[in-house]
């Protein structure tokens, strides 16, 4: 009977391979997190420190914030709403090293809060493009940033969420077209 060894160029093929998966689940926890409320589940997908992105569409200068208070920030608004869905799809990671890499994935986020001024649904459909690193934990978000290509349905219920008080940044006025 023979083993079989691994050359060293599959062994790094396999790291590879299991960097993407695990940096997908990264992705898939952060849409979950957020859909479900689970903000433990959510904050696992953070470096301690991150650097939030969300001036397209919104207006808003980049920020570095401590990912504990990116977490209470981002929970009224998102518990705000009656429903959220957040697909992440289609993702596309690079490797600088064997410890950041940048995915960008595809999101759809629909919104869910009726109301009396009109539609109650409201989706921002665009990317993200999130800077990865390796920790003690595996591997995290250091930077997210999302780029809204295209919005639609009631702007004002997405309005209401992000002017919530204990929400620190990302608090522009969106209008159609954004």
């Amino acid at each position: 009977m023979t083993q079989s060894q691994i050359s060293p160029t599959d062994e790094t093929r396999v790291r590879r391979l299991l960097d993407r998966t695990d940096i997908s689940d990264v992705q898939l926890r952060y849409a979950t997190g957020t859909d479900s409320h689970d903000w433990e589940l959510f904050r696992s997908c953070f470096t301690d420190e991150v650097e939030v992105d969300f001036s397209e569409g919104f207006g808003q200068p980049v920020v570095r914030i401590k990912a504990d208070d990116w977490v209470k920030g981002t929970a009224p608004r998102m518990e705000s709403f009656k429903a959220t869905q957040h697909m992440i799809t289609n993702h596309v990671i690079t490797f600088d090293d064997d410890d950041h890499a940048t995915c960008v994935a595809y999101v759809r986020a629909s919104h869910h809060k009726p109301n009396s001024t009109g539609d109650s649904n409201q989706t921002v459909y665009g990317y993200y493009t999130n800077r990865f690193e390796r920790t003690s934990s595996g591997w995290r978000i250091a930077r997210v940033k999302l780029t809204p290509l295209w919005m639609t349905g009631n702007f004002g219920i997405f309005q209401t969420a992000l002017v919530h008080e204990a929400a620190p940044a990302v608090t522009a006025e969106l209008k159609p077209g954004n």
